[in-house]
């Protein structure tokens, strides 16, 4: 069994780093976006939007995030499921199910415990294609500047983004015209700094996958400064 007196889960977001405590009721966390780094008894573990975490009851731990970082967070559990340390893997679709305390109960106890694995670090890595948007990124080079076969990084990329490398790249491109259009930059010039052949390309680009073009994007830009 497995149960918690709360009637709702709890939404937290981190952004600094938490000095050691200890709480007498187990915590389990589920992770949202972000990545939070928790270190318990001189264990260290994270939880990002593939996983969670059981910190049991008299546990002493800290937590770090050195960006914000979105947790669901149960306080106060009781049960077999958490009276040790555990990591665990979240499905890809769970969040679906609602935040009811039963759903999330089914969730932790159905997971499967999740082993020491290379952590992607999504951050670094959107940093780095956004500062050379223009270069033609293949699915290899990304996956060696995270140090994972290209297998590895597609299955990683489909439980924590749910989007393919390439489709994550795109999506950055896109974010970038955006903005640049939104300043009045044309889309010929645009399309060269993100890398699309042409500025064709890139309209069609916009119109599938965000349903807009330069000129809407234009025209807010022009009510936004009146």
């Amino acid at each position: 069994m497995f149960s918690s007196p709360t009637d709702t889960p709890l939404i937290r977001r981190y952004d600094r780093e938490g000095g050691k405590h200890v709480h007498d009721h187990a915590q389990v966390l589920f992770g949202i976006d972000g990545v939070l780094y928790v270190e318990v008894e001189g264990h260290s573990a994270w939880v990002d939007a593939t996983c969670g975490l059981v910190i049991p009851a008299g546990a002493a731990h800290t937590y770090c995030a050195a960006r914000s970082a979105l947790v669901l967070v149960l306080d106060e559990m009781t049960g077999c499921a958490t009276q040790r340390m555990r990591r665990f893997a979240l499905p890809h679709n769970w969040r679906q199910a609602g935040l009811e305390i039963d759903s999330l109960t089914d969730t932790l106890v159905a997971a499967s415990t999740v082993k020491v694995r290379r952590r992607i670090d999504l951050d670094a890595l959107a940093q780095r294609i956004d500062a050379d948007l223009s270069h033609p990124w293949t699915v290899a080079e990304l996956a060696a500047a995270c140090c994972l076969s290209p297998q590895r990084l597609r299955a990683r990329f489909a439980l924590a983004v749910g989007l393919s490398p390439l489709a994550f790249v795109r999506a950055r491109r896109l974010n970038r015209a955006e903005q640049l259009l939104r300043r009045g930059l044309s889309l010929d010039a645009v399309a060269c700094q993100v890398g699309y052949g042409s500025d064709s390309a890139l309209s069609v680009a916009l119109r599938r996958e965000r349903n807009s073009g330069a000129r809407e994007l234009r025209t807010r830009r022009a009510f936004a400064s009146i």
